[in-house]
């Protein structure tokens, strides 16, 4: 496949020491936050096939949505300038924001933004960038739209190609990831390493901790980007086994239980949660996706978890740390420091 590198790869694993012992588990972490700065987060690794694609096409503008503070959108407008190409973004707001975090970068690298509301967002985010490239080409742009985090056939390669990553980094380190954890707030993440876990017959449990909506939905996004992406991958992997390999529908594991009170919405739980991981670790974990995940993670591996989706303290578990410093400044005055 196309790619261009863009990510600082591989991204390192390593044990959370004091997390682990609290718990009585073992933990690890996946540093996908250090993929860059301004690319800081998982979706530079989908970006890398997006961006190839688009330039394979002859494309100078890429166009993409989110909410305000998007790591995505941020994300692709350092991604298209860092490439010479000119970027515009679709924000979700429900106010005129301030300009800070994400929507701060947003407009220092020169991205044009245009706004929507929750309603338009959630029913014509599609139409709304459609209509957004028909006016950038008429300005004589070539433009390439990339959809809500990447999260595409093409976008999901990115994943797909970190599970391999990952079990480089497994022989490297003499042990072996039972369960792989994840944020997963539009599908892409998840898809991507189910589609390899099926693929390559891995028998890992990969689980999607949702940031918003609920288990059908996710299920049925990872379901339907996997399959699209196995059609993509069948012209360059050679090996029959991977070829004639059935997706699963019933591989796919969504845990919707820690969404809280919403998408980018935060319970005083959560806020505690990130500011314990980060004075027992010095990790900092954001408010929108890993705080969440992390969060969820935790609990499921403490005793009185639900048995159909606890996590067991016997597997070497990784949780995926995929970004999202940014988004913690705007809130900051909420944190009970």
């Amino acid at each position: 496949m196309k790619r261009i590198r863009l990510a600082n790869l591989p991204t390192k694993i390593y044990r959370l020491e004091r997390l682990s012992k609290e718990l009585g588990a073992n933990i690890y972490i996946k540093r996908d936050d250090q993929t860059g700065s301004e690319l800081t987060g998982n979706k530079v690794r989908k970006l890398e096939f997006e961006c190839a694609d688009a330039l394979e096409k002859g494309c100078n503008l890429l166009i993409t949505c989110g909410g305000i503070q998007s790591n995505h959108c941020r994300a692709t407008v350092a991604a298209a300038t860092l490439l010479g190409m000119k970027s515009a973004v679709l924000l979700r707001i429900s106010s005129e924001p301030p300009v800070r975090g994400n929507y701060f970068l947003d407009r220092l690298m020169g991205a044009d933004v245009k706004f929507c509301n929750q309603e338009e967002y959630r029913h014509h985010r599609q139409q709304i960038m459609e209509d957004m490239a028909e006016g950038y080409r008429r300005q004589g742009y070539k433009p390439y739209i990339i959809p809500e985090g990447a999260s595409n056939a093409i976008g999901t390669l990115g994943y797909y190609s970190c599970m391999q990553e990952i079990l480089a980094q497994e022989k490297q380190m003499g042990l072996e990831f039972n369960t792989i954890v994840v944020a997963t707030g539009s599908g892409g993440t998840i898809a991507g390493l189910h589609l390899a876990n099926q693929l390559g017959k891995l028998g890992k449990r990969c689980i999607g901790m949702a940031v918003c909506d609920d288990v059908e939905y996710f299920t049925d996004i990872a379901d339907n980007i996997s399959n699209e992406a196995k059609h993509i991958l069948k012209d360059f992997l050679d090996t029959e086994d991977y070829s004639n390999a059935q997706l699963l529908r019933s591989g796919i594991e969504i845990n919707d239980g820690y969404v809280g009170i919403g998408y980018a919405l935060s319970r005083p739980e959560e806020l505690e949660f990130i500011r314990k991981v980060a004075r027992l670790e010095g990790l900092i974990l954001d408010p929108v996706y890993t705080g969440k995940a992390m969060y969820g993670l935790y609990n499921e591996l403490k005793d009185g978890a639900d048995p159909k989706t606890a996590i067991s303290r016997t597997d070497n578990v990784l949780f995926i740390h995929t970004g999202g410093l940014f988004g913690l400044f705007p809130i900051s005055d909420d944190f009970p420091l």
